[in-house]
């Protein structure tokens, strides 16, 4: 089974969940033995093609001159991606299928569907309804409506989470058959800390917090969705309670500035760390020195940050909201805050300072429970089954066309009328 994959996000450039999804994910299929070639942005012309665990990357470098906006610049990525996919195809001489991850690939994977007659499997890791509590703006508009598109086009629908097949359905108007739910994993290896580190714990703790103060981590993309600014109005409630606290927020986005500056303005800047991005070597050790791990989310369509806290034996407190909600279990291997609510996240932080045994039976449990439920290779497995029945369904159907020709004059033909309606109409008209 050959596998063409397509992501913005990928290894080494990483803002959010997707591109370490995508990493573990492929890497997992290329060892139960799909051969996966990934096709992504990457300006590092030394990573432009690499094989890596099994898989095949290539990083497609950006077009010059710089698009003037966000809906250019997406085009742009996709029209690269697109003639390098191509190209490969060409090269390769077939592929099974094509699995695209979001909107930002949508235009490539639609295009590489219909120029080679290959079906198109899509992952939505979130929609733009949702991340915005509705849609407000011509551009939000116009971002939903691509990944309707993409949802129409693709044979099936991967999602992480009831809450985000339910998001589907309702917003896309999706038919349950199309939506295949199969959860994110995690590597419970990822996220061990280096044996030679170990020992120098205490003294790496001392570079966040003094020994006799307890220590609050939040790791996250700094944006209003993921609530970081609820934790900040929860610090003062904590810190009434139990002053001796360090609150370290590691991440970035275009929220840090407001977030610094509200911390400032709220007189707490002494007590909270923001430390930006960090290694995951430095998250690891994190996770090991804190006393407990807060996912604030307003919106989540699944939470791997809650799962990357229980692999690395952390206590987890979560937003009662999304997927997160899905993953734990209430007073058994976690706690679930009201979302939004500052003074509901500050009682479960509370409870878990003021009751280390009570923090120590949660993450006992949920490192059981991501054993159990949460390996990549549970993943893997589900995603090949869905790949087989999608490609043995194309097995089954004629390909509709306008006229009968050879299939590769047919792609070639598709394949250039495709990227000249590309170019034609987003390059130079935006």
């Amino acid at each position: 089974m050959r596998v063409l994959m397509l992501s913005w996000e990928y290894p080494p450039q990483i803002i959010g969940g997707m591109g370490r999804h995508v990493d573990e994910l492929t890497r997992t299929l290329a060892r139960q033995g799909v051969e996966i070639h990934v096709i992504c942005p990457g300006d590092n012309q030394a990573l432009a093609q690499q094989q890596i665990d099994g898989v095949h990357v290539y990083r497609v470098p950006p077009y010059s001159p710089s698009p003037p906006d966000f809906i250019s610049q997406v085009i742009q990525m996709n029209v690269g991606l697109l003639e390098r996919a191509s190209s490969l195809i060409y090269t390769l001489g077939s592929v099974d299928l094509v699995h695209a991850h979001d909107w930002l690939v949508a235009y490539a994977g639609r295009a590489l569907k219909h120029a080679f007659q290959i079906p198109l499997v899509a992952t939505i890791h979130a929609t733009e309804f949702g991340r915005n509590n509705g849609l407000h703006t011509d551009q939000q508009r116009y971002i939903s409506s691509v990944e309707w598109w993409l949802t129409y086009e693709a044979w099936r629908v991967i999602c992480c989470s009831y809450y985000m097949q339910d998001e589907l359905q309702r917003v896309f108007h999706l038919p349950a058959d199309k939506i295949e739910l199969i959860s994110n994993g995690i590597n419970l290896e990822d996220f061990r800390v280096n044996a030679k580190l170990i020992n120098h714990l205490s003294a790496f703790r001392c570079t966040y917090a003094q020994p006799d103060e307890k220590i609050v981590f939040c790791i996250s993309r700094l944006v209003h969705e993921k609530g970081v600014q609820v934790l900040l109005d929860a610090v003062p409630r904590v810190l009434a309670a139990h002053p001796a606290t360090k609150f370290i927020i590691a991440g970035r986005g275009p929220n840090q500035s407001y977030l610094q500056h509200k911390a400032e303005q709220m007189g707490i800047d002494h007590r909270v760390n923001f430390i930006g991005f960090i290694d995951d070597q430095t998250r690891n050790c994190l996770y090991q020195v804190a006393d407990v791990t807060v996912i604030p989310s307003l919106y989540e369509p699944f939470g791997i940050v809650a799962l990357e806290g229980m692999a690395a034996g952390c206590p987890v407190v979560v937003s009662d909201t999304g997927g997160v909600s899905e993953i734990i279990e209430h007073r058994v291997d976690g706690l679930k805050a009201q979302t939004g609510s500052a003074e509901s996240l500050a009682g479960c932080i509370l409870e878990i300072l003021n009751q280390p045994e009570f923090g120590n039976s949660l993450k006992e449990r949920a490192y059981q429970k991501v054993i159990e439920s949460y390996s990549w290779d549970i993943v893997a497995r589900k995603t090949i089954a869905l790949y087989r029945q999608v490609i043995k369904a194309r097995t089954e159907i004629d390909w509709p066309v306008n006229h009968q020709v050879s299939p590769a004059p047919l792609a070639k033909s598709s394949y250039l009328s495709a990227l000249a309606r590309l170019k034609d109409k987003y390059l130079l008209k935006h």
